[in-house]
């Protein structure tokens, strides 16, 4: 098919025309579809069932160091949990805490911390007269929103499929010693599905933040979380190329098992260096005694190891590769060729990321949305949720069942055409 942008005003009004025909049949269809979060749908669900079962009244729930996980204690974790969760985040137990169930929470708390006490010795935030985040675009509307909540000055910082424009990154941070801290989903990032390249990850650990207390905040949210297991991205591990570069403690890596078993249920670590750890187990230790031992202990007992939980990953590939190659293919067959729209092809991680013609993103979202598809908001990618193109939208491929993501995706394509069309026939 023609390209809209090579169509006549007149081809354009009968394309138009035709579009708008089809969209009131979706109308007329009152449908009701989601594919607004990354949430895991119920097959996923349903694999860690048996991780209900590993412990019940006649289980020993005692470590392997002895410690009865129905008693106080273990404020950094148990061992196994450490080990596991060390394993799966290519970082040594000693290096890691292990929290509740939410990394979100850890990352809040971490910023909350800086805010009121300061990291290492140095000014709590909140009595400088200014704070900046750098944030790399599009991405995580939880990240921005932590930082928005707190007052801190939010930069963007545009992606590539390598990762952050480093330039801008090493420029900034280096000149403005209020620049205390950049997001970052460095492996299937959210929402694109980019994983920072080696280069990308040695210029971080090379930074030379104007800041003492400049950190990174580097959420490995997907860092198992393929989607083929002859095809997976690989990324350097950055506490070890930050020692390495003489800045040890410049970095705090977040993950957790939210998106591998139960979200509301899992386990979320945070990695770090030794100094990092002492400094943030001085508040720990006036916050909790411990979190959650005996589903630390669920967890290792069903796993057992990294190579249980690394099987355990290919089930849930299994159920949600189809889905995103089903999107993918809807786009491709629907706006290939037509120059009105472009997206990612992710190897891993829960996002397609989609950019359409300038001021397009928001129309199309509503116009999803009236037809019964919500989608997340445009503009959510964005710090404020201002996205000065107006152009990315995050499509959440993982909830829907198969046919209701796939009448989604068409409807989808429908309304990036009406709103495409519509566009070029006002300029």
């Amino acid at each position: 098919m023609k390209s809209y942008k090579e169509m006549s005003k007149e081809e354009l009004k009968a394309e138009l025309e035709g579009l708008n025909a089809e969209y009131q049949k979706y109308l007329a269809m009152n449908l009701t579809l989601d594919m607004s979060r990354g949430k895991p749908c119920k097959e996923q669900l349903d694999i860690s069932m048996e991780m209900m079962d590993v412990l019940n009244s006649k289980v020993d729930l005692r470590c392997e160091d002895g410690t009865d996980c129905r008693n106080y204690g273990c404020l950094d974790g148990i061992p196994e949990a450490k080990q596991l969760l060390g394993d799966m985040m290519e970082n040594h137990p000693d290096n890691i805490i292990i929290y509740g169930n939410s990394s979100l929470n850890v990352m809040y708390d971490t910023v909350a911390r800086a805010m009121t006490h300061g990291i290492m010795g140095n000014t709590p935030w909140c009595k400088l007269d200014k704070v900046k985040f750098l944030c790399p675009v599009p991405g995580y509307d939880r990240h921005f929103a932590i930082t928005e909540y707190f007052g801190i000055e939010m930069i963007p910082v545009p992606m590539s499929p390598s990762g952050p424009d480093m330039d801008m990154v090493e420029k900034l941070v280096s000149d403005d010693a209020a620049v205390k801290g950049i997001w970052c989903v460095p492996k299937y990032s959210n929402p694109q599905g980019y994983s920072y390249s080696d280069e990308t990850v040695r210029r971080f650990a090379r930074l030379k933040p104007a800041a003492k207390d400049f950190r990174i905040f580097w959420d490995n949210a997907y860092g198992i979380h393929h989607l083929y297991e002859d095809d997976q991205d690989y990324l350097v591990e950055i506490l070890d190329e930050c020692k390495k570069a003489g800045n040890p403690d410049m970095v705090y890596k977040f993950a957790s098992t939210s998106k591998i078993t139960f979200p509301g249920s899992g386990i979320a670590a945070l990695a770090t260096s030794l100094n990092n750890l002492e400094d943030i187990k001085k508040q720990l230790k006036n916050q909790t005694i411990g979190h959650d031992k005996v589903n630390q202990l669920r967890h290792v007992r069903f796993f057992k190891d990294i190579n249980g939980m690394k099987a355990h990953m290919k089930k849930h590939a299994d159920i949600i590769r189809p889905k995103f190659e089903m999107v993918e293919k809807v786009l491709d067959d629907g706006l290939g060729g037509l120059e009105i729209g472009s997206w990612t092809k992710p190897k891993g991680g829960y996002f397609i990321s989609f950019d359409s013609l300038e001021g397009c993103a928001k129309a199309i979202v509503m116009k999803a949305k009236k037809a019964g598809v919500v989608m997340t908001g445009a503009g959510a990618t964005w710090p404020y949720h201002n996205d000065p193109a107006d152009s990315n939208i995050r499509i959440a491929p993982t909830l829907p069942p198969v046919e209701d993501l796939k009448r989604a995706a068409e409807l989808f394509v429908l309304c990036v055409k009406i709103v495409s069309a519509e566009k070029l026939l006002e300029e």
